[in-house]
């Protein structure tokens, strides 16, 4: 399925820790959602993505790009942006006309919607790989495979038809090639130049304990919160000494307004169980230290209160005491 590849999860859920999971963005791509309502409606949305960071949507008003980052421009010119956006522009609106020209002809009931992804990324023995997927209705459709489009199994004769369609229009394949095999290449690399004192900002995560609503009797939710970090890979698991605990739940990293994210790492156990438990947190800015929060007996919260009270109740009673002695100093 395609959409869930769109959306890209980055947070590392057990098992997915170790070094490589904090390296910083490796690739970029292009994401198109085309909606077409009817025979004579139709909308483009466009964004382009450094790994999990936006840099570019597109204006579809202007037919121009809007650029998130002062940087994410890359090394491109002036001229070069511009000349790419015009490029989009045409392949946008025509893409939208050849949609809807052979709708009927390739039984596209209406309303339906077309998903795109196109990009390059860096590899790991050096050099670049490009790829695109496109998907209708969330189900893949087509990809690119050696310069050449290939048909989805889920696709049936249909992709491949389309995909026999496209292989007609060799000048849109050479210009999309360039862009993919070249351009993209290019990009890429000058952005992470560009962009490189933001990217490889390390913020450090704060965390904390605390219990859900029960999920049932006698048994507790266990959460463990971490927040304001940066950059957005992260592993959090909950532990029992080294073994950790397969019931661990992620929920999704949530962005904060300064730019940093929080995460809710859940854990669901018998109330006489969580003794012992400990939520285990990995960053790239801990310096390969990990951070580990160990579930306290709950008498602890009480001590929390009580050293919170008995200083109140200090502050409280000494002006008191002092201002009853000097009455009665001055009753003599």
């Amino acid at each position: 399925m395609l959409l869930p590849w769109l959306l890209w999860l980055v947070v590392l859920c057990p098992g997915g820790g170790g070094e490589a999971a904090f390296q910083g963005p490796t690739s970029y791509h292009v994401i198109q959602i085309s909606s077409f309502a009817n025979s004579s409606w139709a909308q483009n949305q466009g964004s382009g993505w450094l790994g999990d960071l936006q840099l570019q949507s597109w204006d579809s008003d202007t037919g121009r790009a809007v650029f998130l980052k002062p940087w994410s421009k890359g090394n491109f010119s002036e001229e070069e942006v511009t000349g790419l956006e015009e490029v989009f522009q045409v392949y946008l609106n025509g893409f939208i006309l050849e949609v809807q020209d052979h709708a009927h002809e390739f039984q596209m009931e209406y309303p339906f919607e077309i998903q795109g992804i196109a990009g390059c990324s860096l590899h790991s023995g050096g050099g670049t790989v490009s790829f695109l997927r496109g998907a209708l209705g969330g189900v893949d459709f087509l990809s690119l495979k050696n310069h050449s489009c290939v048909p989805a199994p889920e696709g049936g004769s249909r992709a491949q038809r389309i995909c026999a369609l496209i292989h007609q229009y060799a000048g849109i394949r050479d210009i999309a090639g360039k862009l993919l095999f070249e351009t993209c290449p290019q990009y890429l690399l000058g952005v992470l130049d560009v962009g490189k004192a933001e990217l490889q900002r390390q913020v450090k995560p704060e965390a904390w304990l605390s219990t859900g609503p029960s999920p049932g009797p006698g048994r507790l939710l266990l959460v463990c919160h971490v927040s304001g970090f940066y950059p957005k890979p992260v592993w959090v698991t909950w532990m029992r000494g080294d073994q950790e605990q397969r019931g661990t739940r992620c929920g999704d990293v949530l962005p904060h307004a300064d730019g940093t994210w929080y995460l809710r790492v859940t854990l669901d156990v018998a109330a006489g169980e969580a003794a012992g438990l400990s939520c285990r947190v990995r960053h790239s800015s801990l310096g390969g230290r990990d951070m580990v929060l160990h579930w306290g007996n709950p008498v602890s919260i009480g001590l929390i209160s009580l050293a919170i009270i008995v200083p109140l109740f200090v502050l409280l009673t000494v002006p008191t005491l002092w201002f009853l002695r000097r009455r009665s100093y001055q009753s003599i």
